[in-house]
């Protein structure tokens, strides 16, 4: 199995594509069945916020794990792949992991640093467990990323100024606002974590009074009697929005929940004395607010593509070194360990092998002196087995510090031929490389898979725009079978 990610985040697609790749909860096992059925994925993990939808995969090749992959995003998004070629990344084997970690630490995030991915990324990783998509490879991967990332917190000020999505969000709409947001009304509809975010948020800036509105009144009373706010029923939206200056939506809803009806509505019962326009932030993927809203006088909208155009405040350069730093340090280490577990399976095969010859000879020497005591064939069994594994003791422990080593998957594989090894999980055609990175060197970095579409095994697949990125001294290996093996999925 080799890792693969496939995505799009805000570097490479608006917001019109990110809501139609955006995967609801209610989505998710859906998703993740979807996924687990195709022939070449083993794995899976769905990741999607406000400004990423991510697949994390353990696939048996490349080719057909890619499109694999593609075919249930297009599918899901209701697009032909072609359509969203140019909004993908891509990354395979040790990219994918320093991929994952870089996520995990905020490093990837449109506010650099932010700490709410990591939860986000938790709840991916708990929701997929939960669907038994995840198995050895991506448990191991995401408990890492997860680890990864409240290191970066705890051993850097990467996330000293406290900056999130919304916290952006709000600097962005005080420009409109004189400058402050302090003593402004403010309307946040939706009562989740980004919800609950906006609201400790605009309570630590002192805006207010503050309004929360949601479908399930009783979540948005708690929610309102923990920051001294007001609950609003849904009902009452157009007239709540019209006593405010600014809204936060920040919903799971599919559908926009602010549509332009509604907000015209508010706008014409808003007071006259209210010179300010209406600054409405839309942090939800699929959009809350109707994109016809923004054509409505009177008003300023704030979506994810604005957001991420105005590229907010990042951490200082020393502290974004310094967990690039560990990152990177991280990413060696989890390679070292999946090269070793990685021999793990010939070396258990070969130690069984050897168990095998020694039991056929031991009962063949039983046939041939049926005199020897019950002690004396004991103490034969104990010696021969000890020869064995005094045999075996120093290249088996060898061969695991090699496969440690760049390039050491060879070694087991060496043995696997030496030795006539079967080892669930590997066959000849997955440890030969068909195509090396080397070759790549004359296709362009940044569109690597439009470059290799004429290989065998592509040709149905889309040219992707984005990243293609395959790790240094990566290899794309021929498709095998799916094994179910070692804990595997």
């Amino acid at each position: 199995m080799n890792l693969l990610v496939v995505g799009a985040s805000h570097r490479t697609a608006p917001v019109a594509i990110l809501e139609r790749l955006a995967v609801a909860n209610t989505e998710l096992p859906e998703i993740l069945a979807r996924l687990l059925a195709q022939p070449y994925v083993g794995e899976a993990v769905v990741v999607s916020t406000c400004n990423r939808v991510e697949v994390y995969a353990a696939v048996t090749g490349f080719h057909g794990g890619l499109g694999d992959i593609c075919a249930v995003l297009a599918g899901h998004a209701g697009a032909a792949p072609a359509e969203l070629a140019n909004h993908l990344y891509v990354h395979y084997d040790g990219a994918a992991v320093e991929h994952a970690f870089r996520v995990a630490a905020g490093l990837d995030s449109m506010v650099v640093g932010e700490a709410q991915i990591l939860g986000q990324l938790r709840d991916a990783y708990h929701a997929a467990s939960e669907a038994e998509a995840p198995g050895r490879l991506l448990h191991e991967l995401m408990q890492q990323a997860l680890r990864v990332g409240k290191r970066a917190h705890a051993e850097t000020d990467i996330d000293r100024a406290g900056q999130n999505v919304v916290s952006a969000a709000l600097d962005l709409a005080a420009t409109h606002l004189g400058g402050d947001i302090a003593g402004r009304p403010v309307l946040v509809v939706g009562a989740g974590s980004m919800g609950a975010l906006a609201v400790a948020t605009l309570s630590r800036r002192g805006a207010g009074p503050v309004r929360i509105s949601n479908r399930g009144y009783d979540r948005a009373l708690r929610l309102a009697e923990a920051y001294g706010a007001t609950a609003v029923p849904i009902a009452e939206l157009p007239t709540a929005l019209s006593t405010v200056d600014i809204v936060v939506a920040a919903t799971a809803s599919i559908e926009p929940v602010l549509t332009r009806e509604t907000v015209a509505r508010a706008l014409r019962k808003r007071a006259a004395d209210r010179p300010d326009p209406l600054v409405l932030l839309d942090l939800a993927v699929p959009r809350d607010i109707e994109p016809a809203v923004t054509e409505l006088a009177g008003t300023t909208v704030i979506d994810i593509d604005g957001l991420a155009a105005a590229q907010p405040i990042g951490p200082a350069a020393a502290d974004t070194a310094a967990v690039t730093r560990i990152v990177g340090s991280e990413v060696e280490a989890f390679l070292t360990w999946l090269r070793g577990a990685d021999v793990a399976p010939t070396v258990a095969a070969l130690r069984a092998r050897a168990d095998e010859v020694v039991t056929a000879e031991l009962r063949r020497l039983a046939q041939r002196r049926p005199e020897l005591t019950d002690d004396q064939r004991a103490e034969v069994s104990h010696t021969v087995h000890r020869v064995v594994q005094r045999l075996l003791h120093s290249p088996t422990v060898r061969v695991r510090q090699l496969a440690a080593e760049p390039g050491g998957d060879q070694y087991a594989a060496l043995l696997r031929e030496l030795f006539d090894l079967e080892v669930p999980g590997t066959s000849p055609a997955d440890t030969v490389p068909e195509l090396a990175a080397a070759e790549l060197a004359g296709v362009p970095a940044g569109n690597r898979l439009t470059g290799l579409a004429g290989l065998p095994g592509l040709g149905d697949l889309p040219a992707i725009g984005g990243q293609a990125d395959l790790g240094a001294g990566q290899a794309l290996r021929a498709p095998v079978p799916r094994q179910q093996s070692g804990g595997e999925r």
